[in-house]
């Protein structure tokens, strides 16, 4: 009885053992690797399912997905993955790039078909070969400076634009794929373009510093034309002014007579020198007798 009991939990322990598990959030690929159907392929949602000899059992994901493919072996695998590409002038530029991806659940058992696949190996073989031809295809008609500066994004974003074109029709959403990081270029690459760089700097500077010469020295002018023309424009009615008194006192001839008997005190000067008398025309403004 007890050799009986053995062999029961034996077989219950194989029986547990043959089982996989969909989790949530993913869709199971059941494959049958031999027998009258070879190759089958069966979809299922999430649970516990038998397997059995000659089978085997996929999950993939249907959640958002990401991944870096870096040089440090702290991310992804232990493993230099880092993707290295050259520029119009042959020069090679090493990068980390990462991708953000789902699937849709609807094309899961396509997209096995296609790959023969788990989730893993597509992503770390697949996918990254995607981005490294994407990326040399791309970068092959740029220049230099073009990657290293304000070209980059566009770089990545044609590459992204490539990969999701490749896949998008076997059910895999590319969502973004991004530079993790700088560019790493030769040293002596880097300090030409950082010295051209400088010297581009300091050409805008110098024609910045000239252009607000320039605008000072205009301002200055401006001024003083401003001033200019205010002091002619003072004079000119300054001599409008007493063209118009000369006028009026040509055509009036008393009023200028009268001013000066308003503003005499009536007293005659102490000391006459030449014995003329005031100019004021007494006789004139006597009364008749």
């Amino acid at each position: 009885m007890k050799r009986v009991l053995t062999v029961l939990s034996m077989l219950s322990v194989l029986l547990l053992a043959a089982c996989s598990k969909v989790p949530a959030g993913n869709v199971g690929v059941k494959f049958q690797m031999y027998g009258d159907d070879k190759g089958s392929l069966h979809e299922l949602p999430p649970g516990r399912y038998w397997v059995g000899w000659g089978y085997e059992m996929y999950t993939f994901p249907t959640f958002t997905q990401t991944y870096t493919f870096t040089r440090s072996a702290a991310e992804g695998r232990p493993v230099d993955e880092s993707i290295s590409f050259q520029t119009a002038q042959g020069l090679t530029v090493n990068a980390d790039v990462g991708i953000t991806y789902h699937i849709d659940p609807s094309k899961v058992t396509l997209i096995f078909q296609k790959y023969r696949k788990g989730i893993d190996e597509i992503t770390d073989i697949y996918l990254r070969n995607m981005i490294r031809d994407a990326l040399v295809k791309e970068a092959s008609s740029l220049d230099i400076e073009s990657v290293y500066g304000k070209g980059k994004a566009s770089l990545i974003e044609s590459v992204q634009r490539d990969v999701s074109e490749e896949v998008s029709a076997v059910g895999i959403d590319v969502e973004k794929i991004y530079w993790i990081g700088e560019l790493r270029l030769p040293e002596n690459v880097v300090q030409s373009i950082n010295a051209k760089i400088q010297a581009t700097q300091m050409a805008e500077q110098r024609q910045n510093e000239v252009a607000q010469a320039q605008a000072e020295a205009q301002k200055v002018e401006a001024e003083a034309q401003g001033q200019a023309q205010a002091r002619i424009t003072i004079a000119e009615a300054e001599a409008r002014s007493i063209a118009l008194k000369g006028d009026a006192l040509r055509q009036n001839p008393n009023v200028l007579q009268m001013s000066a008997i308003e503003k005499w005190d009536g007293h005659l000067p102490t000391y006459n020198g030449g014995g003329a008398l005031p100019f004021v025309n007494l006789a004139g403004t006597a009364p008749a007798k």
